[in-house]
Order: structure tokens, then C-alpha cells, then sequence
């Protein structure tokens, strides 16, 4: 055995012990996270269990995920699954509304079946609302996890702790990124690529709002920027597309970045395969 080698597996068996907090395992964990979507909402059952019995089988599922990451104190786990699921009702009457916000504004959609089963936003905004219920018990790292699948699978980045009212809806969503410390209030519309983080990137202000608040009413267009803790978008605002914000605007206002667009005629003698 190389010398380096036998330096290595200490480093690695120290490791084990001195990393204490466990990492729920991802392939659990994203099983876990799709079944509670199509518990909430059947829609790719053909032949779904009674809900009661669904209901003991996820519960018992996320307690076992749990006894680990809380080194199952006091029957912490068991506490913590039965308060998840007593909030579920509530959750899924809170996803209902921004199913039935997605079919009410986009012209494409043509049922609340199509919203549920298809949308990639109304997927994200499913796991997020999930996953905020779970960070706001205490669960260390699972709603983290539960949010990263998500945003492999749709390119939309919600972190768990940020704050969404209700009736929220995210067309098409590829690139858009919440951050821990955003407010978005109720009614609020994103599309995608628009970006909710912080003007500093610093460890000392992890426990300080760093991302920004929009309020009630708000519709935010593809790859705005907004950054900002005290930066706030009042009420029935309408940010344009690629607008870049660190600065507060007042509620009804209407922000558009404008470039200068050059429109010139082919018949004009100049080389147009140009080589980059």
C-alpha cells in the first residue's frame, strides 16, 4: 500500500466521526418527496391506495427518515411526522389555490388536472410548500434536500425558509431562484429566469433578511433581478423583463428596462457570418 494511501483512510475515518449530523439519504428522500405530491394529488395513481392507509405509510416513511437526523430524542421523530401531517390539510387547500391561480392566468392551461400533473411550477411551488412546513418544525437538512431535488428536476431554486402567500403561480419557472429570506406576498406572478437574492454574499449575515420583499398583487417578468433585504416592490407593481433592482419602488409602480434595439436591412453590403 502507498504511504499516502494509509494517511488517507485515517482522514476518512475521522471524518465519520467528526461529521455528526447525517445526511437523510437522497434516493429515500426524493421517493419520499413524490409521494407526498401524488398523496396530496393522485393524479398519476391509476390505482391509489385508500388514504388512510397512504397516510400511515408515508407518516411511518418520513419518521424512519427523521430518527436519525434528530438522534430521536424524547421520540422527537414521532412528534415531528405527526405535526407534518396534522398541517397536510392545510397545505394542500394552499396549493389548490395556486393550482386554480396558474389555470385562471395562463392561456395555455385548459384544466386544474393539466396544471397539477404537467406544470413544472405548480411541482416547485408543491415541494416548496412541503418542504417550508418541515423547515418551519425544525427539520434539519430533509427540506434542503427535498428543495434541491426539485430544483434538478426544474430548474427552479426555492429555499425552504423563504416566505410565499398564497395563490402563487411560476409559468414556465427554468432559472428562477428564491432566496432563504424572501417575502412574496399573495397573488404574486414570476416567470422565468427572475432572480430573489441578496446584495451581499457574507457568512456574518446569515441570520439578517438579505433577499428582498414583494408584496400583494406583484407580477415579476423573465430574468428580472431583484436583490436586496430592504429592498420591497409595493403592491400592485409590475416589474419588466431584465430589469435589475437593488432599490425599493412604490406600490402601482411600473419599472421596464429598455435597451436600444438596431434594426438594419439584409441589403446592405456587409459580411453577416461573422467568426467568433
Amino acid at each position: 500500500m502507498k504511504p499516502g494511501l494509509e494517511h488517507f483512510f485515517i482522514q476518512l475515518d475521522t471524518d465519520r466521526i467528526r461529521f455528526t449530523q447525517l445526511i437523510p439519504p437522497k434516493s429515500e428522500a426524493h421517493e419520499l418527496a413524490d409521494e407526498l405530491f401524488n398523496f396530496l394529488f393522485p393524479v398519476h395513481c391509476h390505482h391509489p391506495r385508500p388514504a388512510r392507509v397512504q397516510y400511515a405509510i408515508l407518516r411511518d416513511d418520513l419518521e424512519q427518515l427523521l430518527r436519525p437526523l434528530l438522534h430521536d430524542k424524547n421520540g422527537a421523530a414521532v412528534k415531528l411526522a405527526n405535526a407534518f401531517f396534522d398541517r397536510l390539510p392545510e397545505v394542500r387547500e394552499s396549493l389548490l389555490d395556486d393550482a386554480e391561480a396558474i389555470l385562471k392566468f395562463d392561456p395555455a392551461a385548459t384544466c386544474l388536472e393539466e396544471v397539477i400533473a404537467t406544470y413544472p411550477g405548480f411541482y416547485a411551488i408543491s415541494m416548496y410548500r412541503i418542504a417550508h412546513e418541515l423547515h418551519r418544525l425544525g427539520t434539519p437538512l430533509l427540506p434542503r434536500v427535498f428543495s434541491e431535488y426539485v430544483h434538478g428536476k426544474t430548474g427552479i431554486d426555492i429555499h425552504p425558509a423563504a416566505s410565499i402567500g398564497h395563490s402563487f403561480f411560476i409559468d414556465h419557472g427554468t432559472g428562477v431562484v428564491i432566496g432563504a429570506t424572501a417575502v412574496i406576498g399573495n397573488n404574486v406572478k414570476i416567470y422565468q429566469g427572475v432572480t430573489l437574492g441578496a446584495l451581499q454574499v457574507d457568512k456574518s449575515l446569515a441570520d439578517v433578511k438579505r433577499h428582498p420583499t414583494i408584496e400583494d398583487n406583484c407580477i415579476l417578468y423573465a430574468n428580472s433581478t431583484i436583490l436586496g433585504g430592504k429592498t420591497v416592490i409595493g403592491h400592485d407593481s409590475i416589474i419588466g423583463g431584465n430589469s435589475w433592482l437593488t432599490a425599493s419602488v412604490p406600490p402601482n409602480s411600473v419599472v421596464l428596462h429598455q435597451p436600444q434595439v438596431k434594426v438594419r436591412t439584409k441589403l446592405v453590403e456587409e459580411p453577416w457570418n461573422f467568426v467568433i
